[in-house]
């Protein structure tokens, strides 16, 4: 007997209960890092259902999924309260990404680069102390194709080498919880760079300093690499610095939060990188 398949309409007609829970998720993901529901507001699976036209087993999915992230909290009778920022997992790559998303912007990128600050300098230090020679000398080579992008402007090319140049650097240092924390690094020069606060062009005293941490490393000198990595971290804080104070000036002129938004910042062409 011939196989009976279904009507090709009712195979068209169907949407996956996963992809209706992730709409779900990232809807009200984005709404509650976003600010534009504030702590306190009530969800309901008969809300939910409502509102996103999905199964009641879909609603309680997305709102558990949520509950995880440290977003919203079961109360009895009442349904899920949406929580302040300090009981989110502000950790997770999902929230970050909906902080960048969204108008906590200035914020999360600030939260980011003051963590790389603490972090990435005494990665450095343990890089040159730690880290094998071959590892140290692909490293060279990361700084030099640095070197290469930053000079011909190519902006994805520079953000893809960045990323692996720090990525190699908190593996080198031999901390494995270091190491695992490339993802924030990661999440922060995306950022920047999808937000039009990096530059085409980068400095070239950015791009030294790169060089002069992958040479540190490679010849043992753990001052010089913790030094010139912190420089760079000092660098990106007073560059961003500048843009969320004048963000925050009503006499400066200029709308961040709005440019932010909208496209790349002119005022970004002559700073550094990373």
């Amino acid at each position: 007997m011939d196989d009976v398949l279904p009507e090709p309409s009712s195979l068209s007609r169907a949407v996956p209960s996963f992809d209706r829970r992730e709409e779900v998720i990232e809807t009200i993901g984005r709404e509650v890092c976003g600010n534009s529901i504030a702590p306190g507001a009530i969800f309901t699976t008969e809300s939910i259902e409502e509102r996103f036209q999905v199964s009641r087993p879909v609603a309680r999915e997305a709102l558990r999924s949520l509950e995880t992230l440290g977003l919203l909290i079961p109360k009895r009778r009442i349904g899920m309260t949406v929580l302040p920022l300090t009981s989110w997992n502000v950790f997770d790559l999902q929230v970050i990404r909906w902080r960048l998303a969204g108008g906590s912007r200035e914020a999360q990128l600030r939260s980011l680069t003051e963590l790389r600050r603490a972090i990435e300098p005494a990665a450095a230090r343990m890089a040159a102390v730690r880290a094998p020679l071959g590892q140290a000398s692909e490293l060279i080579g990361v700084a030099g194709h640095l070197w290469k992008a930053g000079k011909e402007g190519a902006i994805e090319e520079f953000l893809t080498v960045d990323t692996e140049f720090h990525t190699l650097v908190l593996q080198m240092s031999g901390n494995e919880m270091f190491a695992q924390l490339h993802h924030l690094v990661d999440e922060v020069l995306v950022g920047r760079t999808q937000y039009g606060l990096m530059p085409r062009f980068p400095a070239v005293e950015a791009l030294q300093l790169h060089t002069d941490i992958a040479v540190a490393i490679q010849t043992g000198n753990a001052n010089k690499a913790a030094e010139s990595m912190l420089a760079i971290m000092e660098r990106t804080i007073a560059e961003m610095s500048s843009i969320w104070d004048q963000s925050l000036d009503p006499n400066s002129g200029n709308d961040f939060s709005t440019e932010l938004l909208t496209g790349p910042l002119t005022t970004v062409q002559n700073m550094g990188h990373s």
